[in-house]
């Protein structure tokens, strides 16, 4: 494994994504829990890419221009399916103490369709894993490192976001706007996937 490897890897695992972003507002949500959570799921979605990374069906998507734009449009509407759920639904970032904590499940499952159809990342692992390995047990040693990089780095921001949250509690008016941020951002990634 080169240190090229890894800097190119830390520095795509901590420039701020969707993944980044959703932890971020699971742990502002939820606290310190979900945020894990959330790192979890966003890690668990990164499964799909490297088995088709590995088997050569990201390959074949990557030549594919009609499947390739399947995916990237359902990434698309569930970007900008978050952004509006996000900005209409008070109860996903505004934060109360009396509430029930997020479901586990729901979390994992909103993180993994985040980075499922995500199709960037599908590019990223055909683009950059080939270059790096030379055989089948690099490319999953290769993937596996990548993946605990994901989860370390999304865990920190997350764990941060929650530790931010009890400041958030004394100012309401500052969960309206990071909610109406996060919502904003999601839209403007989903634009921005739909335009590249």
């Amino acid at each position: 494994m080169s240190l090229a490897f890894l800097i190119t890897t830390l520095v795509a695992v901590v420039t701020p994504g969707t993944g980044v972003l959703f932890t971020l507002s699971a742990g502002l949500a939820h606290g310190r829990r979900a945020s894990v959570i959330a790192a979890f799921g966003c890690t668990l979605g990164i499964v799909p890419q490297v088995v088709a990374t590995v088997t050569g069906l990201a390959a074949l998507l990557h030549a594919s221009a009609v499947a390739f734009e399947i995916v990237k449009y359902l990434g698309v509407a569930y970007l900008l399916y978050l952004a509006w759920a996000t900005w209409r639904d008070r109860g996903e970032l505004v934060v109360r103490t009396d509430t029930a904590p997020a479901s586990a499940r729901r979390i994992v499952v909103s993180a993994v369709l985040l980075n499922l159809l995500n199709p960037k990342l599908t590019i990223f692992f055909v683009a950059f894993l080939p270059q790096f390995a030379t055989g089948f047990g690099e490319m999953v040693a290769l993937s596996a490192v990548f993946m605990a990089m994901t989860f370390v780095v999304f865990a920190v921001y997350g764990v941060f976001a929650a530790s931010m949250r009890d400041r958030v509690l004394a100012r309401p008016r500052v969960m309206v706007w990071l909610r109406r941020f996060f919502a904003a951002s999601f839209a403007a990634l989903g634009l921005k996937l739909a335009l590249s």
